[in-house]
């Protein structure tokens, strides 16, 4: 019988699952809105041979001695790892697994949204109704900006990002890409997607769209500089990672209208958001609800739970991760 500690709320069905071969199982309730709650996470994952993390727990070199010798498996309940130490986790034969694939419509759809509420400022019109303020229809009331014909330049054209380059298609937008590898063919010939650098990239598309992971190669990959190269009427997307974008850039170019307007699910460091933001109208806030879908966050778990027995079980996981040179 293995100890099986998982970090944040489950569905009950998923912990009997877990249970099933035999196995306790200890569920946590996450950290509490404000706080870090990694003391608290550090007590809970003590005796663990099997930890369900979520993308807010920090798996460190404190976490891991904190959980002890016999720790076999961490399994991330997100498509990222940049929570956890996977080199340090490594060098102590620990397996780091992840949930991929199973998010990628709900995310792009998170990411169509946030292009049509920061385009077409439907959050500002929400907001008017229900600040009571008095309104009325008029011919220049609320105008926003049409995405038909307009280019979507995807950064990190993976699966999420050609999902939603699918999604932009049919909206009527061209498509753009850059990032180290190419997108696979097939999508690329279907989309009718340009391959360029990012500089070009940000010079000429109409809506920027994040799809990378982060790491410190991506931290601040979209910072003052690479902002003040987007068009002025260009819009900044992230459903990524919020370390990738300087968001303290972000907001004194928005400020300056060296663009147009942005779209966050996640924050650089989240959940704490730069106040300069809250205080714009042309920026669209979502508290990281990419993969907030009923179904998606049920076949995360699933996934997850899969990943932790198969290696209690001395099988190999479904989903690893692999430390960087391994």
């Amino acid at each position: 019988m293995a100890r099986i500690v998982v970090t944040g709320t489950i569905p009950d069905e998923a912990a009997e699952a877990l249970r099933a071969p035999g196995h306790e199982v200890v569920v946590g309730t996450g950290a509490a809105p404000g706080t870090d709650g990694h003391d608290d996470l550090l007590a809970l994952v003590a005796g663990a041979d099997a930890v369900l993390t979520m993308v807010a727990d920090r798996v460190d070199q404190e976490f891991l001695d904190a959980a002890g010798e016999q720790l076999q498996v961490v399994a991330n309940v997100a498509v990222g790892h940049n929570n956890i130490d996977v080199a340090a986790c490594a060098q102590r034969g620990v397996v780091v697994t992840n949930t991929p694939d199973v998010l990628t419509d709900a995310t792009a759809d998170t990411a169509i949204a946030l292009i049509l509420d920061v385009t077409r400022r439907f959050g500002e019109g929400e907001r008017l109704i229900r600040s009571g303020r008095p309104w009325a229809w008029g011919l220049f009331g609320m105008l926003g900006t049409g995405i038909a014909g307009a280019t979507l330049g995807i950064i990190g054209p993976g699966a999420i990002g050609t999902a939603t380059a699918r999604r932009a298609k049919a909206f009527g937008m061209e498509i753009a890409y850059a990032g180290r590898s190419p997108m696979e063919p097939a999508a690329e010939s279907e989309l009718g997607a340009r391959r360029l650098d990012q500089e070009d990239l940000l010079r000429v598309a109409d809506v920027v769209s994040l799809h990378l992971p982060s790491s410190p190669q991506t931290r601040h990959l979209i910072g003052a500089a690479e902002l003040a190269s987007m068009k002025d009427t260009a819009f900044l997307i992230n459903t990524a990672r919020g370390p990738i974008v300087d968001e303290a850039a972000l907001v004194q170019a928005l400020i300056d209208g060296q663009i147009a307007g942005a779209g966050l699910d996640v924050f650089e460091r989240e959940p704490t958001v730069h106040p300069g933001l809250l205080e714009l109208d042309n920026v669209a806030l979502y508290p990281h609800m990419g993969s907030a879908t009923i179904q998606t966050r049920l076949a995360m778990v699933d996934l997850a739970s899969r990943n932790a027995l198969a290696v209690l079980a001395g099988e190999e996981p479904l989903t690893p991760v692999r430390a960087s040179g391994a």
